[in-house]
């Protein structure tokens, strides 16, 4: 995986017809990963702070993370293999005995809610982000022709 990465926001969120299109991107460029649909809300959900009924799996994965002392220091989209995306969560664990960071291979979704969840920044690696399209002019005019705020 290279070095050489780009932080990035979630621009919006919105429905497809196989699921959910998340906008990533910054001021140069968006690009889009599509997602399944309880993920894309479940991000949401993230992303607006609203209290669930029940925990959900990520909200159980915290609640483990935060009983070990556990945060998620950051997450990367490494690359892009025909369709699928690829990512890395980095995780840090401080205790007594020092600091310890474990970098694992997970799904983008997952690591986009848990970034989230915690409020932590993600990247994409510099090669990804060159070889995606730029879809900034799609969201625009889905934002410009939606009278509410459907995209996060």
């Amino acid at each position: 995986m290279t070095k050489d990465v780009i932080q990035v926001k979630i621009r919006g969120i919105l429905p497809v017809n196989n699921g959910e299109a998340v906008f990533l991107g910054n001021d140069q460029k968006v690009f889009v990963i599509q997602i399944e649909r309880t993920m894309g809300e479940i991000i949401k959900m993230f992303i607006q702070s609203k209290t669930k009924q029940r925990p959900l799996t990520h909200d159980l994965m915290e609640h483990c993370f935060q009983g070990f002392g556990i945060t998620v220091d950051r997450v990367i989209i490494t690359e892009l293999k025909g369709t699928t995306y690829y990512a890395r969560m980095i995780l840090q664990q401080r205790n007594e005995l020092g600091r310890k960071i474990v970098e694992l291979d997970a799904r983008p979704s997952d690591c986009l809610a848990l970034a989230t969840a915690q409020r932590r920044p993600i990247f994409v690696s510099s090669d990804l982000f060159n070889e995606v399209e730029d879809m900034r002019h799609i969201l625009d005019e889905i934002k410009k022709s939606s009278n509410n705020d459907e995209t996060t």
